[in-house]
């Protein structure tokens, strides 16, 4: 749990928030992508509100343990959550949401949007997404890959290629957080999938090796990595995180929290660190975040259907 106080502004920020600690729950483990932003992010809005926020990692279930908890929370604006591109594929997967993805969550703003990246340890005998289908198709299931949940977007991410590859990989899901790219690095799982904030430390370091970007083109955060789509004509995943409070809380205060999330994504330095973690840093209105969620859900349960995934699998 990390903490960012600062004294409270004498402007119009105090008059419809409440001085008292705001939290900022994210639904993945400490270290990954989720938490890296939510730190970035936590700490330039506590500085624009003028008050505490506290970011707390709930991991579990892809991001279901936290949303559920946002969805129970009083109304008040102090308490937000760093929705991911998994709130949407949980909505199919999961028959036992106890919340309505879209209805029970006030949107605030996207804030970043990034691909996915295929790396290997650097032993690995895979050189190329090329060798990992051939390799696939000649020895199948032998090659494993990563994701931070069932029914998360790496973990879609790798079915839709292997749909559209014609391969079979087995799924070794995790809660987020290092544990994937540590079993990578340790050769007990073949292949990682994770964003750019996660894998392109390890590929400048030499021991990952990066044999795909989900983005159309070649992504500028991760120069040298070739688009999956050179190989597989038309994949594209570009995923997103965005931030969100709950469901009745006063315009006012909706207005007040946006705007300081827009402010803050706005703010040379917060920019320039995100972008360094790989994201696209793009902000956007409450309506505009609620119909890019409403219109991923659409997307993520045609591919769940397609590969046949069903929930505890």
């Amino acid at each position: 749990m990390i903490a960012f106080s600062f004294s409270l502004m004498s402007n119009a920020a105090g008059q419809s928030l409440s001085s008292k600690q705001i939290t900022l729950l994210h639904g993945f483990g400490a270290g990954g992508n989720a938490d890296t932003m939510a730190r970035i992010l936590g700490e330039a809005m506590s500085r624009n509100l003028g008050q505490t926020i506290v970011v707390e990692p709930k991991p579990g279930a892809s991001g279901v343990i936290a949303s559920q908890i946002l969805s129970r929370a009083p109304a008040d604006g102090h308490t937000l959550l760093m929705l991911t591109a998994a709130h949407a594929t949980t909505a199919t997967l999961n028959k036992n949401i106890k919340y309505d993805p879209v209805e029970d969550f006030s949107m605030l703003s996207t804030v970043g949007f990034f691909p996915y990246i295929l790396a290997v340890n650097k032993a690995n005998p895979v050189q190329s997404l090329t060798d990992l289908i051939q390799r696939s198709k000649q020895f199948p299931g032998s090659i494993s890959f990563t994701s931070v949940g069932l029914g998360s977007v790496p973990h879609l991410t790798a079915e839709l290629l292997a749909n559209e590859t014609g391969i079979k990989m087995i799924h070794v899901p995790y809660q987020g957080g290092a544990a994937p790219v540590l079993d990578v690095l340790g050769g007990r799982v073949d292949i990682l999938v994770d964003t750019p904030t996660v894998t392109m430390p390890h590929i400048k370091e030499g021991t990952l090796r990066g044999i795909g970007v989900t983005s159309k083109k070649e992504w500028p955060a991760a120069p040298g990595i070739p688009s999956i789509s050179g190989s597989v004509p038309g994949f594209e995943v570009e995923t997103w995180i965005g931030l969100a409070t709950v469901k009745g809380t006063p315009k006012e205060i909706v207005d007040r929290l946006q705007a300081a999330a827009v402010s803050s994504l706005n703010l040379p330095d917060v920019k320039a660190k995100l972008s360094e973690l790989g994201a696209d840093v793009r902000s956007s209105t409450p309506n505009e975040m609620t119909k890019l969620v409403r219109e991923e859900i659409a997307r993520w349960r045609a591919v769940i259907e397609r590969a046949g995934i069903k929930e505890g699998q």
